[in-house]
């Protein structure tokens, strides 16, 4: 077996070189060994050597730079995938290694590699040697020509050329090399734009347009060639049926005997597919040699002097007046340009032979391109050859009568043939059986040797159903490997030093017998040619896209390419899909629209750089910057919302209100601040913006994710107002939760919290503040949950070991291992032993109903709105927009305003004429106009006892103690703001007497927040404000706009 062997290189001191290298393999050795530069280069030399390791010259950065550095040269071993076959990957230094302070120890992990990484080339775990690789000649030239050559040479291309003539003939054949020179441009840019693995066309289009383009057609691909396996097959059934009955050895009947055939075939044809890629190369190049004789066995029969036999059915050499004739078309039985061209086109596809085992070739990206092109001329060349012969010594009608000659004296214009004798003037009114119009089988009357052309056909149908036969399974298993679909990834697994995918040839064997049971594929053929044609449109789009994007890392070594040319093989592909059938075009078209669809909704966890990102990423910027020059209206205003919800996952019930405000319509950005020294915060941070981001994505929250770290969490808010956005798509409102803890937490946590509050005022931001009755914080929840998590993996880890090693040795484990479990469980709030006190679990539970309320539709009810103040209007326009959204549909609005006594009816009025300009319906509006009524003295007696800690009572001191006092606690509530804000208590208190005998019954409270003035509202008065007007009350909404008009009744 061999060893691997991974090395890292590490710099532990300027003196000296080290390298530090782990032995992981079958030997599993665990010791690490420091040794220095020279001394590990001439032990591992012949380590390697002896390995059958190429061992090359390492570049050591002292003999680049002349000192010592842990930055390393650029080499290519740092840019390769996870999964490389072609290299090991190795990692360079990180930027923190180079950058902080030097450690001699490291705990480097593979940090460069990204979690998006393409893994799509990890490497199988059989051996490799001995893999069968091909050249560009055998791998694609050969296979390109054998497929492209189809039945249509020597059957068909006759028939093509006497229903449109020789010149609407070369212009068919020539549009059929355009569609297909067009596509290999395309196709030949795209693998030469870095490295290409197996999978052929599935894999250029995936990569190059995302998986949900790659994977709708790259499933109809493979199924295309399962079913071509059935097309070409069937086809070889009938020549050999024919044979069979001109010879008159049929076995049942026509039909049962093209079965009996077909299935022969295709069981040959897997055996030798399932022999190994080898054995169908070796195959693929005899069938060449058959074919190659065929087709210079019509040239050389076209040269020799006609028999009278042949004069008879038409064939009178080389003659210009025959080539005169056949120039102009003679287009019969309503047969069109396009109907004859629909004909034709199928046999001009096959340019993906090559492409389709780009796995098995040595170089894909040198072989596609040139082999690909090289097949479409040399073929494209053959065709044109043929068929001008073949129209230059065959007239269109002849009765292959040797006694249809001219009467002396008689006269014959019927055709060129009456200049050399014959007149087939009867072919006017009857239908002849020879000519270029009536006989398929013209190739064999002109060639020099007939049963030559039959072998031809045969090699030519038995080509390309062994080139598909090998193509679907190729491409399924690319299909399946990239696990696109879950349900096939069965199908995913290679066997054998080829990796061939055994289980793809029994499933394309499958649908090729199913199919050539039926016996009668005239109505699918339109489809499969279709398909080959959707994916050749998707190719050239492919390459039209990626060089639109100009995405940097579009630059492909290929560079005999046109992004125009390409859109124009893409419209072209999609026109020839019509012209051949647009009922099949449609279906293609449904098909690949509903796997795409599949696709989209499953979102496959893949990444492949494609460029439908780089053109997101374009129009993105584009649409911000054009955004940028448009001066905000207040028609088009919406909530922007900044949301400070920490860890998103830990304040679920403010995220969804926030969701739901801003839902697919606004930008809502989630922020946290890691608290603390910005280089100690910083790893966590990075690891958060990732997780957290990801984590809102499959909770399907249209929310953005954004943390920085700081000293303090005033500050880290302060810069997330003020640098969060790009351009106009910049939040306005600043969306948070109600301190519920602010008795209990340090001065300082509330100072920060309330500066929050004037930061964002002075910002003109709007702030919505958000009160549930049991709290928002379920952090201490999820934190019991993973520690429960973990224990349970690791009692079920302890478990197993004591399974795999026996009772004996894992009772030692057992009892070292329990001592860690048991001081875990000891530090847990939650374990799995003790169980919660009843009071703490029913707290618990409330809180978890209540975190998640908001993600439950809610039933009919009423959303109450407490508009006092006039703060532009945001108070009004947040629940509208509720009110606008699935889960709160049913609840109806009530308003409640603030009215001057003896004006109740006017300002009720006034109230419904404002809102029918702004067309917000409500169901009720109340004025309130005992505000200024004094609260209930036991209202008062718990608010000066909420207070109380936080007074100063420098009333009943002297002024020196006073004073001091005041420079001990400048943060205390004193006996004079008291007194000068008796009345704005009084209301507080007041209001949420109000809010409990109108709102009790209220799914939701939105109340005009009261703002406290920056110099003169001590924190913890403030604090006790909020207290007590949101107490006892349901789920309530604090809104204080920024003062600027949110709405408008201008048209």
């Amino acid at each position: 077996h061999t060893m691997l062997l991974i090395i890292n290189v590490f710099l532990f001191s300027s003196e000296t070189h080290y390298l530090l290298f782990p032995f992981m393999a079958r030997l599993n050795f665990k010791h690490m060994f420091c040794v220095s530069f020279d001394e590990a280069r001439t032990f591992l030399c012949p380590l390697l050597k002896h390995l059958g390791q190429q061992v090359e010259p390492i570049a050591s950065h002292l003999d680049a730079f002349g000192h010592d550095t842990l930055d390393r040269v650029p080499n290519i071993d740092f840019y390769r995938n996870a999964g490389s076959v072609s290299g090991h990957r190795a990692i360079r230094p990180s930027l923190q290694e180079l950058h902080e302070v030097f450690e001699k120890v490291s705990d480097r992990q593979t940090h460069d590699v990204l979690p998006n990484d393409d893994l799509e080339a990890i490497a199988s775990p059989e051996d490799n040697g001995g893999v069968v690789k091909f050249g560009w000649i055998k791998g694609v030239l050969v296979r390109c020509m054998l497929n492209i050559w189809g039945v249509m040479l020597f059957i068909r291309l006759s028939w093509v050329f006497g229903q449109a003539g020789s010149g609407l003939g070369i212009i068919i054949i020539i549009l059929s090399m355009v569609v297909t020179t067009l596509t290999c441009l395309s196709m030949s840019a795209i693998c030469t734009n870095g490295v290409v693995r197996g999978g052929g066309a599935y894999y250029l289009i995936s990569r190059s347009l995302g998986p949900e383009f790659g994977g709708s057609i790259g499933l109809i691909f493979a199924f295309a060639n399962a079913v071509a396996v059935a097309m070409y097959v069937v086809g070889f059934s009938e020549t050999v049926v024919d044979l069979l009955k001109v010879n008159d050895a049929i076995m049942v009947d026509e039909v049962n005997d093209i079965r009996i055939v077909g299935c022969i075939t295709v069981v040959l044809l897997l055996g030798i597919s399932v022999a190994g890629m080898e054995w169908e190369a070796k195959a693929q190049i005899a069938l060449l040699v058959i074919l190659l004789l065929a087709i210079a066995n019509v040239f050389v029969g076209t040269a020799i002097p006609a028999t009278e036999e042949k004069r008879a059915k038409g064939f009178y050499s080389y003659q210009a007046s025959i080539m005169a004739e056949n120039f102009t078309p003679n287009f019969r039985d309503g047969e069109t340009f396009f109907s004859v061209f629909a004909i034709f086109f199928p046999a001009a596809t096959g340019i993906l032979a090559g492409a389709n085992i780009s796995g098995d070739l040595k170089d894909p990206q040198g072989a596609i391109p040139i082999g690909t092109l090289l097949a479409i001329f040399i073929t494209g060349i053959t065709y044109l050859g043929i068929a001008l012969c073949v129209s230059a010594t065959v007239v269109r009608d002849a009765t292959g009568n040797l006694n249809d000659t001219i009467t002396p004296g008689a006269k014959c214009n019927f055709s060129v043939a009456c200049n050399f004798g014959y007149d087939f003037s009867i072919c006017r009114t009857t239908k002849c059986q020879y000519g270029l119009m009536n006989n398929f089988q013209v190739m064999t009357m002109v060639s020099g040797f007939g049963p030559l052309i039959t072998a031809g056909t045969f090699s030519a149908t038995i080509s390309s159903a062994l080139a598909s036969l090998v193509s679907a399974p190729k491409v399924f298993q690319a299909l399946c490997k990239d696990n696109i679909y879950k349900a096939l990834h069965f199908f995913a697994k290679g066997h054998g030093k080829n990796n061939e995918p055994i289980r793809g040839y029994v499933l394309t064997f499958v649908i090729a017998v199913a199919f050539i049971l039926i016996a009668e594929l005239n109505i699918i053929a339109p489809i499969i040619s279709n398909f080959f044609l959707a994916s050749y449109a998707l190719i050239n789009f492919s390459c039209f896209h990626a060089s639109y994007a100009k995405s940097p890392g579009w630059r492909p070594a290929y560079k005999y390419y046109n992004m125009w040319l390409s859109l124009f093989g893409a419209v072209l592909c999609c026109a020839v899909m019509f012209v051949i059938n647009w009922w099949a075009a449609l279906l293609t078209y449904a098909i690949e629209m509903f796997l795409y669809i599949y696709v989209t909704v499953k979102k496959p966890d893949v990444n492949w750089g494609s460029s439908t990102q780089a053109v997101t990423f374009v129009n993105a910027v584009n649409n911000a910057l054009t955004l940028s020059g448009v001066d905000d209206h207040v028609k088009n205003f919406r909530p922007q919302c900044i949301v400070l919800t920490g860890t998103p996952k830990t304040r679920p019930a403010l995220l969804d209100l926030a969701h739901s405000i801003t839902k697919n319509y606004g930008l809502c950005i989630t922020c946290d601040v890691f608290v603390g020294p910005r280089l100690e915060q910083q790893q966590a941070l990075t690891a958060a913006m990732e997780q957290n981001q990801m984590w809102l994505n499959q909770q399907k929250r249209k929310a953005f994710y954004a943390a920085v770290a700081s000293d303090n969490f005033r500050e880290g808010a302060e810069s997330l107002l003020q640098a969060s956005g790009l351009g106009r798509l910049r939040p306005n409102t600043v969306i948070l939760g109600f301190k519920r803890d602010w008795k209990t937490v340090y001065t300082a946590n509330v100072q920060e919290y309330v500066g929050v509050l004037h930061d964002a005022f002075d910002f003109e931001y709007g702030i919505v503040m958000l009160r549930i009755s049991q709290g928002l914080d379920i952090s201490h929840i999820l934190e019991a949950e993973e520690e429960m998590e973990r224990m349970l993996v690791e009692q079920q880890a302890l478990e197993n070991e004591i399974e795999e090693n026996g009772f004996q040795e894992g009772r030692k484990y057992f009892f070292k291992r329990s001592r860690k479990l048991s001081q875990k469980t000891h530090a847990t709030k939650v374990t799995m032993e003790v169980p919660h006190s009843s009071d703490v679990a029913k707290i618990n539970q409330r809180l978890v109903e209540a975190s998640s309320q908001f993600k439950r539709k809610q039933g009919k009810g009423t959303i109450d709105v407490w508009w006092l103040y006039d703060d532009g209007g945001l108070t009004l326009l947040l629940p509208y927009i509720l009110t606008t959204r699935k889960k709160w549909r049913e609840c109806k609005l009530r308003i409640f305003i603030a009215g001057q006594p003896g004006h109740l009816e006017q300002d009720k009025e006034e109230m419904q004429s404002l809102l029918k300009k702004f067309r917000i319906k409500c169901t009720d509006i109340t004025v309130i106009a005992d505000f200024n009524i004094r609260p209930s003295s036991e209202n008062w007696k718990l608010f000066e006892d909420m207070i109380e800690p936080y007074r100063l009572h420098e009333g009943s001191k002297d002024t020196a103690q006073a004073e001091a006092l005041r420079k001990e606690h400048p943060w205390k509530i004193t006996d004079a703001e008291l007194d000068r804000f008796e009345d704005k208590t009084s209301l507080q208190l007041r209001l949420n007497e109000l809010l409990q005998e109108s709102s009790r019954a209220a799914k939701l409270i939105i109340v005009s927040m009261p703002i406290a003035r920056k110099g003169s509202v001590s924190d913890h008065l403030y604090m006790a404000w909020l207290e007590a007007l949101t107490k006892n009350v349901p789920p309530t909404l604090l809104v204080r706009g920024n003062h600027k008009s949110v709405l408008t009744f201008y048209s």
